[in-house]
């Protein structure tokens, strides 16, 4: 399958972190999730399913996100994923190493 010229790869370990974001709004189902992470990435992102479901689980192991089977409007099941409270400490910490790292890369970018 070829490559989008507008896709872009992530990088190790920030998939965690777009995921607790995206669920620091609202509880989302997992396609809704992927869907939040292209959508606001303005098409760039796209997360696979095999790299979503897996980082799903491993985040519901560590106790920063939990789920629930519900039942949707239109009588569907659907596990629905949301942040819990130590999920929005992890998001702080994880957001901040962000910011070191991509300042960090801009000062190797762009010696002064």
């Amino acid at each position: 399958m070829a490559k989008e010229p507008n896709r872009v790869e992530l990088l190790q370990g920030t998939l965690d972190m777009l995921i607790l974001r995206t669920l620091l709004f609202a509880p989302m189902h997992g396609h809704g999730i992927a869907k939040h992470i292209q959508r606001t990435s303005d098409e760039a992102l796209q997360v696979e399913h095999g790299s979503l479901y897996p980082a799903l689980h491993r985040l519901e192991r560590q106790g920063w996100i939990a789920s629930k089977w519900e039942t949707t409007d239109s009588g569907r099941e659907m596990k629905f994923y949301r942040l819990t409270a130590a999920g929005r400490k992890q998001l702080s910490i994880e957001e901040s190493k962000w910011k070191q790292l991509a300042r960090a890369i801009a000062r190797v970018m762009r010696p002064t």
